[in-house]
């Protein structure tokens, strides 16, 4: 093995979680009376707002990201009569979930930081994201680390397609059985890289609809980002 491949949203800042379950503990820490059912409603509903609607800019931080998806969630929520509160409680609430959300993830950025700055190879990062990825790893200081960096949302192609991933290896000069993806899905991540011929390792965190996954498709399954030094 020559080099990595890594992917960012679920891996690099969540341990291995995926996303819509972080916003919910979250949610759960600040006792927001929804049900889980009624959270999934607006946590699909945000991200296909933005995945659909040209609204996210590349100078756009993690944190205005992350403000304009809480808002969403909840507008839908308040819409739909799922959760009923005053202006200034809607208002109080957003701002302490985009506070408690935004300090957790700076502090695991810093951690997955300090774990690649160890790896003395070369690495890619191929992410599904907005457009504006460069912004969030230059916030969180990751920006040094790859020598490539290839946003769906530039190159028109997004996972679970493998030629994403191709034009990685492309960017790295090497062939697919000397290069390690490591991401979170095993749909998304390691079954396309395997695909190509590439070594893969799952970062296993905390699943959005509790799939049992087939844990044999991977060649490595890690639990902390650390493990792979």
């Amino acid at each position: 093995m020559k080099a990595y491949i890594f992917d960012y949203g679920g891996t690099l800042d969540t341990r291995g979680n995926h996303w819509g379950r972080v916003i919910w503990h979250a949610y759960e820490r600040a006792a927001i009376p929804v049900s889980w059912e009624q959270y999934r409603e607006a946590y699909v509903y945000a991200e296909r707002t933005l995945g659909r609607n040209p609204i996210v800019t590349p100078t756009w931080t993690f944190k205005k990201l992350l403000d304009v998806k809480l808002r969403l969630q909840m507008e839908y929520l308040f819409t739909k009569g799922y959760w009923t509160a005053d202006k200034k409680l809607f208002t109080t609430t957003q701002l302490s979930l985009l506070d408690d959300l935004y300090t957790q993830v700076r502090e695991v950025t810093t951690e997955s930081r300090q774990v690649l700055e160890q790896i003395n190879m070369p690495m890619v990062l191929v992410s599904n994201f907005y457009g504006n990825i460069n912004v969030v790893l230059q916030e969180f200081r990751m920006a040094h680390l790859f020598q490539k960096v290839i946003e769906s949302a530039v190159v028109g192609i997004r996972k679970p397609d493998a030629r994403i991933f191709a034009l990685g290896i492309e960017a790295l000069q090497l062939k697919p059985e000397e290069v390690t993806v490591v991401g979170d899905s095993i749909s998304k991540d390691i079954v396309p890289a395997r695909s190509l011929g590439c070594h893969t390792v799952w970062f296993k965190g905390e699943s959005w609809d509790d799939k049992v996954e087939d844990e044999t498709i991977p060649d490595r399954i890690i639990t902390q980002l650390q493990q792979l030094l």
